[in-house]
């Protein structure tokens, strides 16, 4: 049994209290809404973010930051993607030299350009900082159905702690060390995810569905493997296992924001409606600052963003990449 710190109340970090508590462990739950803290302490269930997920008594819950990360031997950063950096300048006072933390958020900041394990290392550069992420939504990991997911760190040694500590016969935990490529897919697939959204709200079909899917992850490979991630790791959980669970699910945030704005909504509507952060909208202008840097063509994401922040019509959108310079899909490869 380990003493965890959940640092994050939300749908995901719920959902992981309540496998990881079914797993044995000793879980307390952080958040920084006292309100959220209390209704969690009266209900145990996190009505607004994952009803019907009711967490066990072992769990516990606090608003005291310092109480949540003393003495764990393992922290689970599972709070929204914008608030990583200001949660982790708190937090680093109470981490001791060494410490785990696992994050399990999605993402990447608009204006560095970091991944958010990036954030964590230089806010809390005495900790041991990993990652968590699949195709794994909150709603169905609360409800026991079976998941697999991949944990990626610096040593074998970070990423099989965590691959012991959160496995169950529920729940199938991969370890990688590209820890880098297994982040840019969580994050990037959020943006074409939205893609696939807008298509949907415009009323188009599986082939629209197919191809966005296909693209997508190119692109999300390309920019990659020109940061260093491994090819890999795109053909896995955290690439395409995880894009197409984002794509093809109502559970996921980003789809169905998409789907409003493909509608006629504005994306703050469309934010609005869904009522939690819709990560992809955080991480699509980021997309092209590492496009720029790297020098690499993002041909969906770009247009995603011309839809997000450009008052591009998504109809023109999706016409402007169908009509694209013609193009060889294999690359580096000889014709007969």
């Amino acid at each position: 049994m380990a003493k965890i710190g959940m640092i994050g109340a939300g749908s995901w970090g719920t959902a992981l209290a309540w496998l990881l508590s079914n797993n044995g462990h000793e879980v307390t739950v952080w958040s920084a809404l006292e309100d959220e803290i209390a209704m969690l302490k009266e209900t145990r269930e996190q009505k607004s973010k994952l009803p019907g997920v009711v967490l066990q008594e072992a769990v516990s819950f606090t608003a005291d930051l310092a109480e949540a990360v003393a003495e764990k031997e393992l922290l689970v950063l599972a709070v929204p993607s914008p608030f990583t950096r200001s949660t982790s300048r708190r937090m680093a006072p109470h981490v001791r030299e060494g410490q785990i933390i696992v994050n399990v958020a999605k993402g990447i900041e608009e204006g560095t350009l970091m991944t958010l394990s990036q954030i964590i290392e230089q806010e809390i550069p005495q900790a041991d900082v990993a990652v968590l992420s699949g195709p794994s939504h909150a709603e169905e990991v609360g409800k026991g159905l079976p998941t697999t997911i991949v944990a990626g760190a610096r040593t074998k040694a970070t990423a099989e702690f965590i691959q012991n500590i959160f496995m169950s016969p529920v729940f199938r935990v991969y370890t990688s060390p590209d820890v880098m490529g297994i982040e840019l897919g969580a994050a990037l697939k959020n943006v074409v995810a939205l893609a696939a959204g807008i298509a949907d709200g415009l009323g188009y079909g599986d082939n629209t569905k197919a191809a966005l899917i296909t693209r997508g992850i190119t692109e999300i490979g390309r920019l990659g493997m020109a940061m260093g991630g491994r090819f890999e790791t795109f053909c896995g959980l955290s690439g395409i296992g995880d894009l197409i669970v984002t794509c093809a699910s109502m559970h996921s945030r980003n789809r169905r924001a998409g789907i409003l704005i493909g509608q006629g909504y504005t994306v703050q509507e469309a934010m609005d409606r869904v009522q939690m952060v819709v990560e992809g909208v955080y991480s699509a202008r980021a997309a092209m600052g590492l496009a720029e840097k790297y020098q690499v063509s993002l041909p969906i994401i770009e247009q995603v963003n011309e839809v997000l922040f450009g008052g591009k019509a998504p109809a023109d959108a999706v016409r402007d990449l169908m009509l694209r310079d013609k193009k060889i899909e294999i690359t580096d490869t000889e014709w007969h």
